[in-house]
């Protein structure tokens, strides 16, 4: 591969993704340059997990470095194991404590409205979809546009919803490829201790309003234009959203 030669990623009308040598060249928006910044941030503390940012190239794409490993559909099978689980919580504690001392620059603007507290900088899309995997284990973290600050237990409960799931038998079955229907009480607390929390007291609260969170996310970003979120608005999706909200309301005994 030259220098200049580009190999597609990610082949959607909407977020088309190349890699052009150890870079990855994907849409820029207006969250752009906070999210260049975090990174920036990440990379001088150490954190290996996150891709270093290159700013933007002459096609007004945003530029990073390009992590290698499996990544994509493949992440819902590594957290299957109690042992994925916990690498998959100690990975999402890791970036935590490397963004605590991270200052957002006040002029920038994140994708998504911060929420209360901003604690940290939270990733806001931490799902084994987004996480890079050497044989079981992760080495990169990606997908980092959603990013904002607000309270940790944003992310945590996010983690959580797909993660447990807070989804049917059905759907654990097929979307999350589990062999049998988990024990999602036992997952949430495994995930729990493994991240350093001291008990669960709450989490399922979380989670549901996380998923309320996200619906909020969904509109924000379709009410200024990007796609899919414009599409999703206008599909149906945020009603299957909602039933997922009100089918974890109805059954908080099989987390609790």
């Amino acid at each position: 591969m030259t220098s200049q030669s580009e190999e597609v990623l990610q082949n959607d009308q909407h977020r088309p993704i190349v890699r052009v040598g150890d870079t990855v060249r994907r849409p820029s928006g207006w969250w752009t340059p906070a999210v260049q910044a975090l990174l920036q941030h990440l990379q001088d503390v150490g954190f290996s997990y996150a891709p270093r940012p290159g700013g933007i190239d002459g096609a007004g794409r945003e530029v990073l470095s390009y992590v290698a490993g499996d990544s994509g559909a493949t992440g819902w099978y590594r957290i299957h194991s109690e042992r994925g689980l916990r690498r998959f919580a100690t990975l999402l504690r890791e970036y935590h404590q490397a963004v605590e001392g991270f200052q957002p620059i006040p002029d920038l603007e994140w994708a998504v409205q911060p929420s209360d507290p901003h604690e940290l900088v939270c990733h806001n899309d931490f799902g084994p979809w987004n996480l890079v995997y050497d044989g079981d284990e992760p080495v990169g973290i990606l997908d980092w546009d959603f990013a904002a600050p607000g309270p940790r237990r944003n992310d945590i409960a996010y983690a959580l919803e797909y993660a447990v799931p807070f989804r049917d038998d059905a759907t654990a079955l097929s979307w999350h490829h589990f062999a049998e229907v988990p024990d999602r009480r036992a997952r949430l607390e495994v995930f729990a201790e493994a991240y350093g929390l001291t008990d669960t007291a709450g989490l399922v609260d979380d989670v549901i309003d996380r998923q309320r969170l996200t619906i909020v996310h969904v509109e924000e970003l379709a009410a200024r234009g990007l796609e899919p979120q414009v599409t999703w608005v206008g599909d149906g999706t945020l009603d299957e959203s909602r039933r997922l909200v009100a089918w974890a309301e109805h059954n908080r005994n099989l987390f609790t």
